[in-house]
């Protein structure tokens, strides 16, 4: 079976918030965002899955496989450093609705990700942000399974120091999540097995 628009559509949203959050910049992440599709349409042929609920979840780890070997592509072909900061208009802005803290909070984590090696923020967005179990984040990347494992052991420890550092957050010493909860009403992570 070949690629079908249909089934794409869907995920789009999904592709664009990894890329976001992978590149720290939007017009970089709409570009990773094109070249993925491009690939995909070409390579559309090369899919296969089952029918049904499963092929869905299968579609979505194939285009995050392929997103991920063009952004190392890009990284290895350009020979620059990786630009892990976010610039001050790409900074999302924050809803009416939300108290104060809590958009504090949100641009804390979000630049404390951004100053993350690429390494140690794929690996927290496909399991913390797009819920990718450990087996298929191993398959996306490429990697054994205990190399995830490790990653996003070191990955969240540096997230957690980050997030110390800037004040807004405290460690809490137990794998069981990523606490950033120093004052009342501050949402944790939440963590994917």
């Amino acid at each position: 079976m070949s690629l079908v628009l249909d089934e794409v559509l869907p995920l789009l949203p999904r592709l664009r918030r990894h890329a976001r959050l992978l590149c720290g910049d939007s017009a970089r992440a709409d570009d990773l965002l094109q070249d993925t599709l491009e690939r995909a349409a070409r390579k559309g042929a090369l899919f296969h899955a089952e029918p049904g609920p499963t092929r869905q979840d299968a579609m979505r780890n194939w285009l995050l496989t392929l997103m991920h070997r063009l952004y190392l592509n890009q990284r290895r072909d350009a020979r620059e450093a990786l630009h892990d900061s976010l610039d001050d208009d790409d900074t999302p802005q924050p809803l009416i609705q939300e108290p104060q803290q809590q958009v504090a909070l949100r641009l804390d984590l979000e630049r404390a990700l951004a100053a993350l090696p690429a390494s140690a923020r794929e690996i927290l967005l496909l399991i913390c942000v797009e819920e990718l179990s450990y087996q298929d984040a191993a398959h996306v990347l490429d990697v054994p399974v205990g190399t995830v494992m490790s990653r996003l052991s070191r990955a969240r420890e540096r997230l957690r120091a980050a997030m110390a550092d800037t004040g807004s957050g405290t460690s809490s010493g137990t794998s069981s999540g990523i606490s950033a909860a120093s004052a009342p009403g501050r949402a944790a992570l939440r963590v994917v097995k």
